[in-house]
């Protein structure tokens, strides 16, 4: 099978443009009621017509992260940001660089399926697996905004967009000089830095970062580094935009290890005796070509290409008696995406503007596994090397046949193709044949005034088996992908100028799901039947007056096993391990005067189940209350403190090891000091 075969919808008018992603770069041309995208914090209502089109017309629940609301954190890791996105779970493992992650739409965050497709600046940065080894390379000083797209109806991309997708649009042009120097609880010291630079159609972006950690317990100290550099030409005439990417990170960290129930009460802070020599190295890069033009008065293109390095080497001991493991992951992808938009203006069937996009990646990967002693390796127990590849094309349409209501049809198709040779006996396995993947979608919206907008999306996606789970190893015939089928219904509403929300009820059903079996030397998968996860979000941004912001956030999330697999029958009519009922996050930002800012918020989530069965208790739930304070000292030189788990409450990530609970405690009240420079 091959990934070229003919692929009938939006392919020839994709290939008309070339072969280069929607930056996203320019403005959509949401008009202020049919347009369902929140900025956190903030009551914007913004757009103009020209370029592609962008999530903000997806009409969906779309959420957007602005930069003031990202630079003044103090984090070691960018998936913490996410944890202030509506509806947006964290799980912190806690266990050097494998830190944490972030999951939505009521997936859990345990790497058994990755539900959410990563993108910084457009580039797709997930490892094969689906996890997000790179979602560090973006210096935090450095981005501008993170964009949270929720559901089944982005057409835009399919691998690993099961329940959304997640862009970090980085900095692009302009003249500045950034600096924030931070130390802080367990001798945490932090130095970042950003320059950009554009004079005679050439924008320069440059940034830098470096932090270092004891940690929160013993054995826990962490060091990272990460650069940033993006070149983009403007020629004369303003009409296009040309660019090179590239980023580079590295981190080096102990490992804590879990601890179990009794050595919790004993002391949450300490590190097991066997977990004396776990670490984990890693290193990641990014390079890409990047390309925008508009071609004519209604069409726009965009395009690149890049290039994804992982090298990852872990040793690591889960219990004192299981056996010490080395974990080397080897990755290199390439891909390439291109898109076309033609706005066409008024038409028969109303204005019409129509987007068509074709991608495909290549992936090498390489995973190793060893047992070992104190780091000595005893045995090998994984050794493969798999091709994996994709190709998908997806046409959108913007319909606005009536005054107020907008349509957007679209459809996307997909193909995979592929090899893995397991190396230890020199077998070599063809993928599963899943043929075209088809996945129509469809949204709608109708907006009587610029205060009201009711809309509602219905769409399909798809997850596939990762790892040797993509290939036809223990079967014949073989397997289909899994069909996540969606639907959501909302209310946007902004009744003041200063008041704005949105309320939306979803689904989400999967068809014969499957996930990873995270201590599989095989590196396979394990079915989990018929799947159904639904829920309510709703979120509220306010602002009274000229210096008090007000914004609060809920999501209410049910998850349901319909039809178990034959091996876990156990699990029919049970809830989906580790999904919290209810997540929560409220806040305020203050303006006491020209020179002080004072923030405080709070966010948190209900216990979980362990396992598929529900038989071995909840466990995971927390209230954390933070708070933070600005204080500019003159136009170009601040001062910050933050202090994160104000009341010092305890929790924990827990998982269930097939005997017992595993604990990773998650950090205590900490407190930190920024000086930072903005010229």
């Amino acid at each position: 099978m091959s990934v070229l075969r003919p692929i009938p919808l939006a392919l020839a008018m994709a290939l008309a443009s070339g072969l280069f992603p929607a930056s996203g770069a320019l403005a959509a041309d949401a008009a202020p009621g049919d347009s369902t995208v929140l900025t956190l914090g903030q009551v914007v209502v913004s757009a103009s017509a020209g370029g592609p089109l962008e999530a903000k017309r997806l009409l969906t629940s779309v959420d957007v992260l602005p930069t003031e609301r990202i630079e003044s954190q103090v984090t070691s890791n960018n998936w913490e940001l996410f944890g202030q996105v509506p509806g947006v779970m964290l799980t912190q493992f806690g266990q050097g660089t494998t830190s944490g992650k972030f999951s939505l739409r009521a997936f859990n965050g345990e790497g058994e399926i990755n539900a959410v497709k990563l993108l910084i600046d457009g580039v797709p940065s997930n490892s094969n697996d689906g996890n997000m080894p790179y979602i560090d390379l973006a210096p935090r000083l450095d981005i501008e905004s993170i964009e949270v797209v929720r559901g089944t109806n982005d057409p835009r991309y399919g691998l690993h967009n099961i329940a959304g997708n997640a862009n970090i649009t980085t900095r692009s042009g302009g003249n500045y000089l950034l600096g924030r120097a931070t130390v802080g609880s367990f001798a945490t010291r932090e130095l970042q830095a950003a320059a950009g630079i554009e004079k005679d159609g050439l924008a320069q972006n440059y940034a830098v970062s470096l932090n270092r950690t004891d940690g929160y317990r013993d054995h826990a100290n962490a060091e990272s580094g990460s650069f940033s550099g993006k070149w983009f030409v403007t020629p004369a005439g303003g009409t296009s935009r040309f660019g090179l990417i590239a980023r580079h990170y590295t981190a080096t960290a102990d490992e804590a290890g879990y601890l179990t129930q009794a050595q919790v009460k004993a002391n949450p802070d300490q590190s097991p005796v066997h977990n004396a020599t776990d670490e984990d190295r890693r290193q990641v890069s990014q390079f890409a070509l990047q390309g925008e033009s508009e071609l004519g008065e209604r069409l726009f293109w965009t395009g690149q290409v890049y290039l994804n390095n992982l090298d990852d080497r872990r040793f690591v001991k889960f219990s004192a008696g299981a056996a010490q493991q080395e974990r080397i992951v080897a990755e290199t992808h390439t891909g390439a995406s291109t898109t076309l938009t033609w706005r066409a203006g008024r038409t028969l069937v109303g204005d019409l503007a129509v987007m068509g996009g074709v991608d495909v990646e290549h992936q090498d990967n390489r995973s190793q596994r060893y047992t070992t002693l104190a780091q000595v390796r005893q045995s090998q127990t994984r050794n493969q090397q798999f091709d994996f590849n994709t190709a998908g094309a997806f046409v959108q349409a913007v319909v606005k046949p009536l005054p107020g209501l907008t349509l957007t049809p679209a459809f996307r198709i997909d193909r995979v193709d592929g090899s893995y040779t397991n190396l230890l006996n020199g077998r070599n396995y063809d993928v599963n044949d899943y043929g075209n993947i088809k996945q129509p979608k469809l949204s709608a919206v109708y907006a009587p005034s610029e205060a009201w907008s009711v809309y509602g999306n219905w769409g399909r996606s798809f997850q596939v088996g990762v790892g040797t789970a993509s290939y036809r190893v223990n079967q014949n015939a073989s397997l289909s992908p899994s069909i996540n089928e969606g639907l959501e219904a909302g209310l946007k509403f902004r009744p003041l100028a200063w008041l704005d929300g949105r309320v939306a009820v979803w689904r989400q059903t999967a068809s014969n799901e499957a996930r990873r079996k995270l201590n599989d030397p095989a590196n396979d998968a394990e079915n989990i039947g018929q799947t159904r996860r639904q829920g309510i979000d709703l979120q509220i941004n306010a602002r009274p007056t000229a210096t008090l912001g007000l914004w609060a956030s809920t999501a209410i999330q049910r998850s349901k096993i319909l039809q178990a697999d034959s091996s876990s029958p156990a699990s029919l009519g049970k809830e989906i391990d580790h999904v919290p009922q209810l997540l929560y996050a409220a806040g305020s930002d203050y303006q006491a005067s020209e020179a002080l800012r004072l923030s405080a918020w709070l966010n948190g989530q209900t216990s979980y189940y362990l396992e598929r069965t529900n038989a071995t208790g909840k466990f995971g739930g927390y209230t954390h209350v933070n708070l933070s304070a600005a204080y500019r000292l003159s136009p170009a030189l601040s001062v910050e403190l933050m202090v994160r788990n104000l009341f010092d409450r305890y929790s924990e990530y827990v998982w269930w090891d097939g005997a017992q609970s595993l604990h990773a405690p998650g950090t205590p009240r900490s407190v930190y000091g920024t000086l930072a420079v903005k010229f």
